[in-house]
């Protein structure tokens, strides 16, 4: 009898391993990486093209150019001129390098945070089309589960939908 119920035992459970593994065969797994499908569309980067190219980023990248090539003149000046200088005159000129080294910073400061805007502007305008595209290109490829490919280890390139999404995203009446 103890045989009987062992027998039992091993067979459900050897029909519960072959029920699960069918199950999970039948699920087709993807990776995707979203802020890669957003910022690669053309439409993206011709709205970060459009951005860096206006009159105010470009204000801010002259002035952080202007400001790093005064202090880097400012600086040699400095190296060949220290030894004759005064205290007084080595401390104004230390002052006035500070002043600019400053000037440098804020500007760059200014422009980290023009990029951070730019970036969320682009992500909110284009997460509808992207997820639109998404959509899609799991329907056709018959994906079952997608997981973002930052939380992935490892994954086969074969299931990287990153390429596809782009390309629906560059070409949204065009099915894959």
């Amino acid at each position: 009898m103890g045989n009987v119920k062992a027998f039992i035992l091993v067979l459900l459970t050897g029909l519960f391993a072959l029920t699960s593994v069918h199950v999970v065969a039948e699920d087709k797994v993807a990776v995707i990486d979203v802020n890669t499908a957003i910022f690669a569309s053309a439409a993206a980067q011709a709205r970060i093209k459009e951005s860096v190219e206006s009159a105010d980023f470009v204000a801010l990248k002259a002035k952080l150019d202007g400001a790093s090539a005064d202090f880097q003149a400012l600086a040699k000046e400095a190296e060949s001129k220290r030894l004759t200088w005064s205290q007084d005159e080595a401390a104004a000129h230390q002052k006035k390098m500070e002043y600019v080294k400053a000037d440098a910073e804020l500007a760059s400061r200014k422009i980290q945070a023009e990029q951070q805007q730019l970036q969320q502007r682009v992500q909110q305008e284009f997460m509808p089309q992207l997820q639109v595209a998404i959509q899609e290109v799991v329907a056709e490829e018959g994906i079952t589960v997608l997981i973002r490919q930052e939380a992935v280890i490892m994954a086969a390139p074969a299931s990287n939908l990153t390429g596809k999404v782009i390309d629906r995203l560059n070409n949204p009446s065009k099915p894959e």
